[in-house]
């Protein structure tokens, strides 16, 4: 049975001003959908990606915010880092992990400036925030683990 991850709910403030900053990245808008005052949802998908978000009013209990490593996986993370600086978004130097891991929350301490050694794939990452602060990981993947 296949099973693909296919829609993730970021929890947003405003709706509108989230939609404008998700599609400042180019990401696509799959759908605008408003039922009265009490719903409204956004679906939006990055370049690429066959995983969108939805965010609105009404779509999720969560506080606005409160999603962090959330992953957005490309192959060059410097370009990735300055297209998205080119699009207004105030994006972390690219890092690695001092323990060779993933950055979780709480880590930062352990972020070493600059891509990991030997350019590993997996291990370089850089990171930014939503206007609601909800965090985003670029993560750079040149080869992919076996079986994927």
């Amino acid at each position: 049975m296949d099973v693909k991850l296919e829609v993730v709910m970021v929890p947003v403030a405003d709706v509108d001003r989230s939609k404008t900053f998700y599609k400042a990245l180019g990401w696509r808008e799959d759908a605008d959908v408003a039922a009265g005052d009490d719903f409204r949802a956004v679906q939006l998908t990055p370049p690429g990606s066959g995983c969108s978000v939805i965010f609105g009013h009404g779509v999720t209990s969560a506080a606005p915010g409160s999603s962090q490593g959330l992953y957005l996986i490309v192959n060059d993370i410097d370009a990735a880092r300055s297209e998205l600086i080119d699009r207004g978004v105030d994006v972390s130097e690219v890092f690695h992990d001092a323990g060779g891991g993933l950055p979780e929350a709480g880590t930062e301490e352990r972020r070493v400036s600059g891509p990991a050694p030997d350019r590993r794939s997996y291990f370089s990452f850089a990171s930014f925030s939503d206007p609601d602060g909800n965090g985003w990981i670029l993560q750079e993947v040149t080869t992919r683990l076996p079986g994927r």
